[in-house]
């Protein structure tokens, strides 16, 4: 494919040489045959060759570009090489030969024939796109980036290299780049449907709801049929305030052009369930029904949607018929055993969750609700089980690591939470969750200078992590010391999330601990309004209220935090009793 280029009028300046080849046989489709080179230096009857190498390299050249076009790759290959022999400095056949080695993914070769071809003519384009290919196809984006961007200097209306460029943006989500570039391959040609489309999904992705409905638009004013932007602008008109109305019209629209496409028609019911129009609801559940016949796979769908609607029973029925004729189907497994334990049957969801095999896509999803389901009946040991058969499955999945953390943690197990916590960053090395959660667990394992040395290194990755810096400060004034500083860390930590109740309960606790009882209200109070059912800050409250010998104020805040299962319920009963003594 690579030499369609040949055409009868360029093997006539060859007279006889193809035909009159020795090698000629090896194309025929008889079976396996022996290849035979045209040599640069052929016996006596072959002295006309001898005196002119290059019909022997353009010989053996054509014949490398008929076996192309069958496929025989590798025999091509053999014939183009004698013509390089013959040739060696031909720009034209040292590009070839990059081509076809690109082919066998010879990236390296490739690369070597493609910058001999450079070498000998760097202001062939040709050359220089082919070098950009290859590096693309090797893997090597960043020099591919620096090629196709050379080439654009030399020729900006270079669409090709323009468009892969623009496709490496994409891949490596550099979306800023690649807008810049689809805005210029627009500007060029306002008719390109393939970049209007792809200007779309990155808006999209961007959630700029606006430029993406209005790049859509474009391309569907270019070909209104075309599948995947009417699909996309449904999806979108499902993100944006009322327009329900519009994503049924375009949901409506690709079922006319296509009726059997279950994914628009479950999208299009989604859109009916919001508008509360039940009666299309059930047309179009009627429909799909008649597609596609019980206990098929793709009558997953339906049992999704009855699941994600709360129609439990139905679920389980369509999700059980299709389980019986395949017992084998792991994902539907999965959702029959989500069916249950929405309903509440813990135990045949805990039956189909074990069933569902270690090979399977879905097994660490389900080793994860079997953990789920064991910790809220308190069965802490069978749970953290269930976790480590996920993690031997797939160790760099790092919500295993954190709940695993979570379980001992329930256990009083501060150690072993620390371990597993540490083996999950031995997979993920500057992983911010893992870090800060070690921090978390080593305060809870009364190692808290160990606890702020990882919350430090948090920082390190994470100049702004609100969490890290807030724990540095809550335990600065925890412990009555370096309260400016932890002034300072709480008020960054703010900046990052003005409206956290918890940032802002440590912000009032240092002007508590620095004796500001007026400040510390204020923060307080506020504190409460946005974690009311918190009962550390609630006590917080209490406690500045008592400073202000509030005594009815501070009494109601320790018996409410009481209330709502404080982690300390004794310190708070003692305090409830010596404010009840102040008030008598």
């Amino acid at each position: 494919m690579y030499f369609r280029w040949i055409t009868y009028l360029s093997l006539s300046l060859l007279p006889g040489a193809v035909f009159a080849c020795a090698g000629i046989n090896s194309i025929l489709p008889t079976g396996e045959r022996s290849i035979t080179v045209l040599s640069e230096q052929p016996d006596e009857e072959n002295v006309e060759w001898k005196e002119n190498g290059l019909h022997a390299a353009y010989t053996n050249f054509a014949m490398a570009s008929m076996l192309m076009k069958q496929g025989r790759a590798i025999e091509a290959k053999t014939y183009l090489e004698a013509a390089l022999k013959q040739d060696p400095d031909s720009v034209y056949l040292n590009q070839k030969m990059a081509f076809l080695l690109k082919g066998l993914k010879d990236y390296i070769s490739a690369g070597e024939y493609a910058q001999k071809s450079i070498d000998l003519d760097p202001d062939d384009m040709e050359n220089r796109m082919i070098v950009a290919e290859i590096y693309e196809a090797s893997g090597e984006k960043e020099s591919a980036i620096s090629e196709y961007k050379k080439l654009l200097v030399f020729d900006p209306g270079l669409q090709k290299a323009r468009v892969a460029l623009t496709s490496i943006y994409i891949r490596e989500g550099q979306y800023l780049s690649a807008l810049k570039h689809l805005d210029i391959l627009i500007e060029q040609d306002p008719h390109m449907l393939m970049a209007h489309y792809y200007r779309a999904r990155i808006h999209f992705e961007l959630g700029d709801h606006a430029e993406a409905e209005k790049s859509y638009l474009e391309v569907l004013k270019l070909d209104d049929r075309v599948d995947p932007a009417l699909f996309d602008l449904g999806s979108l008109y499902e993100q944006m305030p009322d327009k329900e109305e519009d994503a049924a019209e375009i949901y409506e629209k690709l079922l006319s052009l296509n009726p059997d496409d279950l994914m628009t028609r479950e999208r299009l019911i989604e859109v009916y369930y919001k508008l509360g129009r039940e009666e299309m609801v059930q047309e179009q559940i009627e429909r799909m029904k008649r597609q596609v016949k019980p206990g098929e796979p793709l009558r997953r769908i339906l049992g999704l949607i009855y699941l994600r609607h709360g129609k439990l029973d139905e679920a389980v029925a369509e999700f059980s018929s299709i389980i019986s004729l395949w017992p084998r189907d792991d994902e539907t497994r999965y959702y029959l055993a989500a069916a249950h334990e929405e309903n509440q049957d813990h135990d045949t969801a805990l039956y189909h969750f074990g069933l569902i095999r270690k090979e399977s896509r879905s097994f660490v999803d389900a080793q994860i609700q079997i953990a789920y389901i064991l910790e809220n009946q308190e069965r802490y040991d069978e749970a953290i089980e269930s976790l480590q058969r996920a993690v031997e499955v797939d160790k760099r999945r790092n919500e295993l690591y954190m709940m695993l953390a979570s379980l001992f943690e329930r256990k009083k197990e501060y150690g072993k939470a620390v371990d597993i916590i540490e083996k999950g960053l031995e997979q993920n090395t500057r992983d911010i969750n893992l870090m800060f959660r070690l921090g978390v667990t080593l305060d809870r394992a009364d190692e808290k200078e160990k606890g702020l040395q990882q919350m430090r290194r948090v920082l390190e990755i994470d100049p702004n992590h609100a969490d890290a810096l807030n724990y540095i400060g809550y335990t600065y004034a925890e412990q009555g010391r370096r309260l400016d500083e932890a002034m300072e860390l709480i008020k960054r930590a703010l900046e990052s999330e003005p409206e956290s109740g918890y940032i802002i309960d440590s912000l009032g606790w240092v002007y508590y601990q620095k004796g500001e009882y007026d400040e510390a209200l204020n923060s307080l109070e506020k504190a409460v309004s946005l974690e009311p059912d918190e009962p550390e800050i609630i006590e917080h409250l209490g406690d500045v209220y008592f400073k202000k010998t509030r005594y009815e104020k501070s009494l109601e805040m320790y018996q409410r935090a009481l209330s709502l299962n404080h982690s300390d319920k004794d310190k708070l009963k003692q305090k409830i009793e010596e404010t009840t003594k102040l008030l008598e």
